[in-house]
């Protein structure tokens, strides 16, 4: 059962679809931060000011560097390119708004993790930029 499964679902077909699943979420979000190609909206500056407030962070940083990370972490995502490093972003950024922003929303939080973490620990897998390099590179490993 299990050789007819990894033929159907290959670990990088699954490690692909965990990839563009979560990239989408991100990159959507933060496509709804901005004007244009990457200009941040006032709005989304006046959100981090009231309802995304973080306790560490000055607002206009916060809504800076999610804007910037929510559009560069899943473009590395769908490339397969620093995949780890940059799941481990994104998982950090799902705790912190769930901690800080929407306690109540765990049960979405804890999907977006569950793409997350097959990420952070198996990578970008065969279908992926880091795959590539890798394999061009052996001596770096």
């Amino acid at each position: 059962m299990n050789r007819w499964a990894d033929r159907i679902l290959p670990p990088a077909l699954l490690l692909l679809v965990a990839r563009l699943g979560i990239a989408s979420v991100f990159f959507l979000s933060g496509r709804t931060k901005v004007e244009g190609l990457l200009t941040i909206k006032d709005t989304t500056y006046e959100l981090f000011r009231a309802e995304y407030a973080l306790p560490l962070i000055p607002p206009d940083l916060a809504a800076q560097l999610a804007t910037v990370s929510e559009h560069l972490f899943p473009i590395l995502l769908v490339l397969g390119l620093f995949t780890r490093p940059a799941a481990l972003a994104l998982l950090g950024m799902t705790a912190v708004i769930e901690i800080f922003v929407y306690p109540d929303a765990w049960a979405t939080h804890l999907s977006w993790a569950g793409l997350l973490l097959p990420l952070i620990a198996r990578g970008g897998g065969r279908w992926s930029l880091d795959a590539m390099l890798w394999r061009r590179a052996p001596d770096l490993r």
